[in-house]
């Protein structure tokens, strides 16, 4: 399996999805997937795996809790409020990860996610999902987001895939990402005197897709700029603020 995007669905009861109904609901979400031989009709309810294109994608279920991490629950009640209600009650879970290594993290991201927005079209026990170990969403959000898995750059659902979560460095302001690395290794960590919170975030949104799509082709030592008059230095280095986690240091302050 392709470790790095592996996604957990987590179940109010366990519980084995029927992967034919899954396969038909996956289809009628997605009707570009070209569906060989019959397509939905030809996978069998306990079959573990799903055809996407050319790629598959297995689905294992678990009849146990996935195990406790506080940090991620803590990240996601800021923006799911029920997020460490449903960690403490669900009861079970799925596995799901592209079977072997795409050529692009993204291909393997787009496919996970299709596969499961229809487990949770068709499965009602789906309570929330943890992508790549790092962020956790609702499973209603991701059943409406997941149907934008096949959209074009840069429309398809990266905010089920990462995160950024604002802090406070002395007189500045700061956004973090958590789930960037699945993609491309490192994490963005932007400071900044000169911008608003709202378009800090825009920034940092705006470079995670752009990398997520590009790979890493942001270098250390870069200067990088939406525009001739922008400007935003990029540094490779291990976070002093979040525990030496890998990042690109960015600022746009310029003395």
């Amino acid at each position: 399996m392709s470790n790095s995007l592996l996604a957990l669905v987590l179940l109010d009861n366990p519980v084995t999805p029927d992967m034919s109904a899954v396969a038909k609901a996956l289809h009628a979400r997605h009707p570009e997937f070209a569906m060989d031989n019959g397509g939905a009709q030809q996978v069998q309810a306990d079959s573990p795996l799903i055809r996407c294109g050319n790629e598959l994608v297995a689905v294992m279920s678990m009849p146990a809790p996935i195990p406790q991490d506080p940090g991620l629950w803590a990240r996601a009640a800021t923006t799911w409020s029920e997020s460490e209600a449903v960690a403490a009650r669900h009861q079970g879970h799925m596995i799901v990860s592209l079977l072997g290594k795409a050529e692009q993290p993204l291909i393997a991201a787009r496919l996970t996610t299709a596969v499961i927005g229809a487990l949770i079209a068709t499965v009602p026990e789906c309570c929330g999902v943890v992508w790549a170990g790092r962020v956790a969403r609702p499973a209603d959000v991701w059943l409406e987001e997941s149907r934008w898995s096949l959209a074009p750059y840069p429309d398809y659902p990266f905010r089920l895939w990462v995160d950024i979560l604002p802090f406070r460095s002395g007189a500045k302001i700061g956004a973090i990402t958590m789930g960037l690395s699945a993609f491309v290794g490192r994490e963005i960590e932007f400071v900044t005197g000169k911008l608003a919170l709202p378009a800090l975030f825009d920034k940092v949104a705006g470079l995670s897709v752009y990398l997520i799509e590009h790979g890493n082709v942001v270098k250390d030592g870069d200067t990088i700029g939406a525009n001739a008059s922008e400007r935003i230095a990029v540094r490779y280095k291990n976070s002093d603020v979040f525990g030496g986690l890998p990042v690109f240091c960015c600022t746009d302050d310029f003395t």
